[in-house]
């Protein structure tokens, strides 16, 4: 069932960070290659071809929002799906989607957030580079996870101390 929803491109400098993201995302059938800073995101993302790629602000040598802004220069990745993953503040993730990043997911998140999350962004992906247009309804993927978690149980990543927030610039 491997790559059967899409593949994504993983960029955190946590490893076990990484690591959850990628179980997540590969209970739900997605592909995942992951990298530890946005250096390393950019020497593999003509290699990996990935449908979207999740990106943490605060990295060494290339962060996160430096490397969004990069993957949009790159006219072979200037329409790749990036969102913002990170325990950053949320005018941080605001500002990334300034700096023309598709969406922001604050840590901790429930696991069910980030995939809704990819999800909407492979879809989003597919619809660009596909002619023949989506096979379920924008409405539907919309209105897919576009809350926040119930609070409750803790989140699945991260130590901040706020519920998860979710924010999306339009398709």
């Amino acid at each position: 069932m491997s790559g059967a929803s899409g593949r994504v491109l993983v960029v955190d400098d946590n490893k076990v960070i990484r690591q959850l993201i990628r179980v997540n995302l590969e209970l739900e059938g997605f592909e995942v290659v992951t990298a530890a800073d946005g250096a390393e995101c950019l020497e593999v993302v003509h290699q990996v071809r990935p449908d979207a790629v999740t990106l943490d602000v605060v990295m060494p040598r290339l962060d996160g929002l430096t490397t969004a802004a990069r993957l949009r220069a790159d006219p072979r990745t200037r329409d790749l799906p990036v969102a913002i993953v990170s325990a950053s503040a949320q005018h941080e993730g605001d500002a990334g989607l300034g700096a023309d990043v598709d969406a922001f997911l604050s840590k901790p998140f429930e696991p069910s957030e980030l995939v809704g999350l990819v999800r909407r962004l492979v879809e989003r992906k597919v619809r660009r580079g596909s002619p023949e247009g989506p096979e379920s309804g924008d409405a539907a993927a919309e209105d897919e996870g576009s809350g926040s978690a119930a609070e409750g149980e803790p989140g699945a990543a991260g130590e901040a101390e706020s519920s998860p927030q979710t924010s999306e610039r339009a398709g």
